[in-house]
């Protein structure tokens, strides 16, 4: 500042000894004074240009350095610059801030959309997109309820009680993938919403599940238990002779161990569920397995024997010399489970055959084929539910839980094979497990 007034007043006396020179007609005084007159002018002619100067650069909106501007608008272009730079710099910190706020809530498995105050889309995530089958470009400032078309939320969005969620079908639901939805929304700024919504099909359907679970188990349990009941009632309080006490006793022997082989059976799929699957350094030979399975396969057959005496042409191919690996108690679990149910739903008399055989890629196959009555294609998908029953008559009256298919998933998923079913009504049901090349070898000699 000191030095332009200086310089402002050498500029000023340049201008009276100018003015006293090219004044000589006058008085030296007065010429002094014309000629300090002159330099003023001149000085605010040259100061206004340099304003005209710094008054363009802002119009232009510029943010590059302006040009030179000396003096005194020279220090307010340059405080200007400094404090337009100041504040990109804040700018661009916030919207870095804003971009890695918003790569947050891409990257949240919940949906999120924020709502103006007249409900209309400002933003929404690509969870709350595929949850509600919004486009995040093309929807932005569309009203919810235009889009999100369901009753219920309708009714919730206008009675503005918004203190609990609600669960919604979702708009790409079908009968074969059922999708629900949990919103919530919540009041924030000035009139604005914040609309969270979570799938929680998953959770719906294992609520479910426990519940047919329980509800199942407790049938189960309970009609061999009345059976109990009532057999131990008639013992207690009716004289019997021994062929009747006998026959008693037999029939509650069988409840029993119907009660005897669920308990095992849930047992069974609590230790497949909870246990790490197994490794590859256990082998077990084929030819043994399938040994022990007809050996169940035929005892179960003896115990199903209709009045005349028929039995069911169990066949057994002859394995080759291979090894598979794995658990042996599960692998024989669910090999034997896939023939029992062979045996249980084949009348007397009709043909089994049980086989392996090396598929052309190196994988290996399990399967057991029967001449049953078949399976309508409606019920082959849901045969590996827990105590799901084509004919739940039949599989009660023969000794079946319900669970054998179930448990026989979970061993085909733990040792990272296949399970098929091909089965049409009339012609018979052929059910395989298919096990991965690398889990099969040939018998290693002794």
């Amino acid at each position: 500042m000191t030095w332009r007034l200086f310089r402002f007043f050498l500029f000023q006396l340049a201008g009276a000894l100018l003015g006293r020179f090219l004044f000589r007609g006058s008085s030296p005084t007065q010429g002094a004074i014309l000629g300090l007159l002159a330099a003023s002018l001149l000085w605010v002619l040259i100061d206004l240009r340099r304003g005209a100067r710094l008054l363009l650069w802002l119009k232009r909106g510029e943010t590059a350095v302006p040009a030179r501007v000396d003096g005194l608008w020279g220090e307010v272009a340059d405080r200007t610059w400094r404090l337009i730079r100041a504040r990109e710099q804040k700018a661009a910190d916030s919207e870095a801030r804003l971009q890695e706020f918003l790569a947050a809530i891409q990257a949240s498995p919940n949906g999120v959309i924020l709502l103006d105050k007249n409900n209309r889309i400002e933003w929404c995530n690509e969870t709350a997109a595929v949850h509600f089958g919004f486009d995040p470009k093309k929807d932005v400032m569309q009203h919810v309820g235009n889009l999100l078309r369901d009753p219920h939320f309708a009714g919730y969005l206008a009675s503005d009680d918004f203190l609990h969620e609600i669960v919604i079908i979702g708009p790409r639901s079908t009968a074969s993938r059922p999708v629900r939805l949990a919103v919530h929304l919540h009041r924030y700024g000035e009139g604005r919403k914040l609309l969270l919504s979570r799938d929680v099909t998953a959770l719906e359907q294992a609520e479910t599940m426990r519940r047919d679970f329980v509800a199942n188990v407790s049938h189960e349990i309970r009609t061999p238990l009345t059976v109990l009941t009532g057999f131990v009632e008639t013992l207690q309080t009716l004289p019997l002779d021994d062929e009747e006490r006998a026959r008693y006793l037999a029939l509650m022997a069988r409840q029993a161990e119907r009660m005897q082989t669920l308990v095992n059976d849930l047992l069974t799929l609590s230790r497949l569920e909870g246990s790490p699957p197994p490794g590859s350094s256990e082998w077990v030979s084929v030819r043994a397995l399938l040994t022990l399975c007809e050996q169940e396969g035929r005892a179960l057959s003896v115990l199903l024997t209709d009045g005349n005496g028929k039995k069911h042409d169990l066949r057994v191919e002859d394995a080759a010399d291979e090894e598979i690996a794995g658990s042996q108690a599960e692998l024989l679990s669910a090999m034997s489970n896939l023939l029992n149910n062979a045996v249980r739903y084949t009348p007397a008399g009709g043909r089994i055959e049980v086989g392996w055989q090396t598929l052309p890629d190196g994988r290996a196959e399990f399967f057991v084929k029967d001449s049953g009555p078949g399976i309508a294609p409606g019920h082959i998908p849901r045969l590996t539910e827990r105590f799901y029953r084509v004919d739940s008559s039949r599989s009660r009256e023969t000794g079946g839980t319900g669970l054998g298919l179930a448990i026989v998933k979970h061993v085909t998923q733990r040792h990272g094979a296949e399970l098929r079913i091909e089965s049409q009504p009339g012609q018979g049901s052929r059910f395989s497990i298919v096990f991965p090349a690398g889990r099969v070898r040939q018998l290693q000699p002794v």
